[in-house]
């Protein structure tokens, strides 16, 4: 018996016009764009007519898409179009930022034996950036919130947004506080954390019980406006080799962040620092598909795709 998938990416899949309300209409875009290449790599490595895509008004169903597009119905909001097509397939796969909490809800809204991803209290613990750093600094991972006594710089961003999305580096703590307590007089989410000297990094992993296989080392490229604003340039992906001189460390942090929270399941990304003394330095964690799933696969020479489907198959240890 085929074995059915749903495919949704939020933006994509009908959130455009209600997308997070912290993410400004430049923000939404910028979202979309990733969201989109991310839908064409997974769907461009799974083949099947029980592959089915998710497809919002006003965009284009994506060509040759295996099994054909579903639309919301008129009125539908995102959780109720996921929650009603996850009742009509094996699985489902969402892509989704964690800003207001959207990647939560939307897993909520599946039965935990449909959903591909990681589990609940992995994505509600990654969903909260200052929680996230204080959980893995507990257990001994370098984190910016060792920096914090002889910090220079700060940075302030969104509590629980994706990217660089309104984020914003201070050369003075009382302008980063004052940053901070503007966003939270609007009603933003926002933190203010030390800002991390060295070079960006990320590392993509498979995980699954506590523990995790290093993918690949990638190369962020951020760049810094005269005003402190962050800028995300896109990732490289696997440029640094497995053997690299640097790859044990990362690897060590990749196992110790795995351990820290055992509810990563499938594709996840750590966002880190490298920094010129202390080495790796954990920024924070994405509990799903990143920009470096793009391409990867090929640069691999695997279908990461279809083992990340293979190992939702495997029952989870006890």
């Amino acid at each position: 018996m085929t074995q059915t998938l749903f495919v949704y990416e939020y933006l994509s899949g009908g959130g455009l016009d209600a997308a997070p309300g912290s993410v400004d209409a430049a923000g939404r875009g910028e979202l979309l764009a990733a969201g989109l290449a991310m839908r064409a790599a997974l769907l461009g490595e799974l083949a099947g007519p029980g592959v089915r895509c998710a497809c919002g008004d006003g965009v284009e169903p994506l060509p040759g898409a295996p099994g054909g597009t579903l639309r919301p119905r008129p009125g539908d909001t995102p959780l109720a179009f996921v929650r009603r097509e996850s009742l009509s397939h094996d699985r489902v796969w969402v892509i989704a930022p964690e800003s207001d909490g959207l990647l939560l809800q939307l897993a909520e809204a599946v039965d935990p034996a449909r959903w591909i991803g990681s589990d609940r209290a992995a994505i509600r613990l990654c969903s909260g950036k200052r929680a996230t750093l204080a959980h893995l600094a507990a257990r001994g991972l370098a984190t910016p919130l060792a920096f914090d006594a002889g910090a220079r710089q700060w940075v302030v961003k969104p509590g629980d947004g994706a990217g660089t999305l309104d984020t914003r580096r201070h050369a003075q703590r009382a302008a980063a506080q004052a940053d901070l307590q503007q966003r939270r007089a609007r009603g933003a989410s926002a933190t203010l954390e030390p800002w991390v000297d060295g070079e960006p990094l990320s590392l993509s992993l498979l995980c699954r019980d506590g523990a995790a296989e290093l993918l690949s080392i990638n190369r962020q490229r951020i760049a810094i406006a005269d005003d402190g604003r962050l800028r995300d340039d896109g990732v490289a992906i696997n440029e640094l080799a497995l053997d690299d001189a640097r790859a044990p460390a990362l690897a060590r942090i990749a196992q110790a962040v795995a351990r820290a929270i055992p509810g990563l399941r499938g594709f996840a990304g750590i966002d880190l620092v490298w920094h010129p003394q202390r080495g790796p330095v954990v920024i924070e964690v994405n509990p799903r598909l990143t920009c470096a799933f793009v391409g990867l696969s090929a640069a691999l020479g695997r279908p990461l795709a279809a083992e990340i489907l293979a190992l939702h198959e495997e029952p989870v240890d006890a």
